[in-house]
């Protein structure tokens, strides 16, 4: 716990969000870049199936994404601002490519709504402009995938 402001994550995806369009990197390439994600993601799926733990599609994927030449930041701590005081418990994003998409994994029977909310209020705290929610404890992976649009980010 630390007080005053919140120096973190919060606007690095916002930053590098902006800088990326800046240099001319539009809502196109955003779609290129998670079909990229959505393709190394059944690259894992189809060598290692389903029922494996979280932990382990996520050691495989970040490898495979770096593989690619991709940026990939695993268990990025997600700070909360709290009454003035800065907490940094809690809050992990599993996979951060590119310092702009945001990857939440799950290895879980059925993808419920609390967890479609999970990514979309760690989009929106970490002012990020899209995220992919991956379930990997599915029999073709397609069917666990789902991209969450952040309308909040910069």
């Amino acid at each position: 716990m630390i007080q005053g402001g919140c120096p973190s994550l919060r606007n690095l995806c916002a930053s590098a969000s902006s800088a990326l369009k800046n240099q001319g990197f539009g809502s196109d390439s955003f779609d290129r870049l998670t079909k990229r994600i959505i393709g190394r993601a059944i690259a894992v799926h189809s060598a290692l199936g389903p029922g494996l733990p979280e932990s382990t599609y996520e050691a495989c994927l970040a490898f495979e994404l770096e593989k690619e030449g991709l940026r990939v930041e695993r268990q990025k701590l997600l700070p909360i601002l709290y009454q003035g005081m800065i907490f940094y418990e809690g809050y992990r994003i599993d996979l951060l490519v590119e310092g702009v998409v945001l990857l939440e994994l799950k290895a879980v029977a059925q993808v419920r709504d609390v967890h479609l909310a999970q990514l979309l209020y760690y989009l929106r705290l970490a002012e990020c402009p899209v995220g992919l929610l991956i379930n990997f404890h599915v029999a073709h992976l397609r069917e666990g995938i789902r991209r969450v649009i952040n309308s909040r980010s910069a």
